[in-house]
């Protein structure tokens, strides 16, 4: 019965993870990762309303004077 020769088993594994390795670069390469995040600045707009500038008081019919 003869034996299994495995004198070139190294080299196929070594080849294979060369391989592996080359085609998985190769596939990370094409993408493109955006830089690190910063956060923007961002102007808060306000909106002028007219009940800003002058004191308001609302006032319910129920506690109106009797005429």
């Amino acid at each position: 019965m003869p034996q299994l020769d495995t004198s070139t088993w190294l080299v196929t594994i070594i080849a294979m993870i060369l391989t592996l390795f080359t085609l998985i670069q190769l596939k990370f390469h094409k993408y493109s990762y955006p830089l690190s995040p910063t956060p923007k600045m961002f102007k808060s707009s306000s909106f002028s309303t007219p009940w800003e500038t002058k004191w308001t008081k609302i006032y319910s019919p129920l506690s109106l004077p009797l005429q």
